[in-house]
């Protein structure tokens, strides 16, 4: 046993982002050497699941903690986390709005997707209220971050006038064993990185570029100037301070590890320890991550705009200025019901497409290219989302601490 602990110890003693890049080696190695060999992609199976797994127990437990034991001064950093969430997503809108107009984009369609997507923004809209007022027991069984959130406060706001000191202590070391589990399943995000890079290498190639490369090009293009350009732009005008050093660490720390995981929810963890690494304040944390994986959507609104705008070209359908600019509020209140996992964004494309008159019929086959591109879409556009998450929390501390 105590050779494990000493094993263990040299193991988490060397930098986690160095052992990611590493698996993320290793990975394409092995998925271009030995793409017969599927056991390898368990490893990412199994790390997605595990971490899927702990994470509505995390925010169920963590924001029940938080706000059982917090103290008042909270609530002006609550509303400008959220002000940065909706804002940067419609900015980056509008970055896909005119990269599109910069750069069109036609497609080939071929076969409808399967799915079943939301008709309009009042369906989004009534989901989310259904996903609210879920069953809590159910909301942790299927992972519904609005409905954890919504009954985590509760029940927190419950203990906190009604529980002792003692009972409140209770739960706030249960919070604290459920983080030193999920501190446990990261450990082993190399191996999960590794297993995850060589089923994509060796189910996908390179073939991914020559048939869409140029919508590739444009939906990454996009991201990665909201990421190092109108993010980092927002921050700055924020907290009035040089942005890149907190950027690149929430990226490099978060982005990271959200590409290859491809999903906002599964990142919680991952944010969630980035976030008390980096000093931040836990009552914040515990409830901003979560509900930044919710409404934090500025990837899933470019895919939903790129998509969209590139399926009305293809229509012949000609989009003027303030069609793109409603068409870009649209797409920012739709991605803030998109789901937070792989994929969750595409289905919101037909519920665009219906602003110009397009029939989900057409827009479902963009929904199937979309799935196609997903191993590139997806990745990058949930390293935006789940980095920004981080970004936008750590700004609004530092401006209220500032200010």
């Amino acid at each position: 046993m105590n050779k494990f602990f000493r094993a263990y110890h040299r193991w988490t003693s060397i930098s986690l982002v160095l052992r990611i890049l590493c698996g993320l080696v290793l990975g394409v190695i092995l998925g271009f050497s030995l793409p017969s060999f599927s056991a390898i992609g368990l490893l990412g199976v199994g790390f997605v699941n595990a971490l899927k797994a702990i994470a509505p127990i995390l925010v169920a437990v963590l924001v029940t903690a938080s706000i059982a034991k917090a103290k008042g001064g909270l609530g002006n950093r609550f509303g400008l986390v959220v002000t940065l969430y909706l804002f940067s997503t419609f900015v980056a809108a509008v970055v896909a709005v005119v990269g599109s107009h910069l750069f069109p984009v036609t497609l080939t369609f071929r076969e409808a997707a399967d799915g079943c997507a939301p008709e309009g923004l009042s369906e989004v809209f009534s989901t989310l209220i259904s996903n609210m007022v879920q069953n809590p027991l159910a909301a942790i069984a299927s992972a519904n971050y609005i409905g954890i959130l919504f009954w985590s406060i509760i029940v927190g706001i419950a203990l906190r006038q009604r529980a002792s000191s003692a009972t409140i202590d209770v739960v706030v070391d249960v919070a604290g064993a459920v983080s030193a589990v999920v501190a446990w399943v990261i450990q082993f995000a190399p191996f999960g990185i590794m297993g995850l890079v060589f089923t994509a290498v060796s189910e996908s190639g390179m073939e991914i570029f020559t048939e869409y490369g140029k919508l590739v090009l444009l939906l990454v293009g996009c991201m990665l100037f909201v990421a190092l350009v109108t993010n980092p732009i927002i921050v700055a005008a924020t907290i009035r301070r040089n942005p890149y050093p907190m950027v690149w660490r929430c990226l490099k720390e978060s982005g990271l590890s959200a590409f290859f995981t491809r999903s906002s929810a599964a990142n919680i963890p991952v944010n969630m320890d980035l976030c008390k690494r980096m000093g931040l304040d836990e009552n914040f944390y515990s409830v901003s991550i979560p509900l930044g994986a919710t409404i934090n959507m500025n990837g899933a609104a470019i895919t939903i705009t790129v998509l969209s705008l590139a399926v009305a070209g293809t229509m012949g359908v000609h989009v003027g200025i303030l069609p793109a600019i409603i068409l870009s509020a649209i797409a920012t209140l739709g991605a803030c019901g998109t789901s937070g996992v792989a994929g969750g964004s595409l289905l919101l494309v037909p519920m665009a497409c219906s602003f110009f008159g397009v029939s989900a019929d057409v827009a479902m086959q963009a929904v199937g290219i979309g799935f196609i591109i997903g191993v590139i879409q997806d990745s990058v556009e949930t390293a935006l989302n789940s980095s920004g998450d981080v970004i936008f929390t750590a700004t609004a501390e530092l401006r209220e601490k500032k200010g």
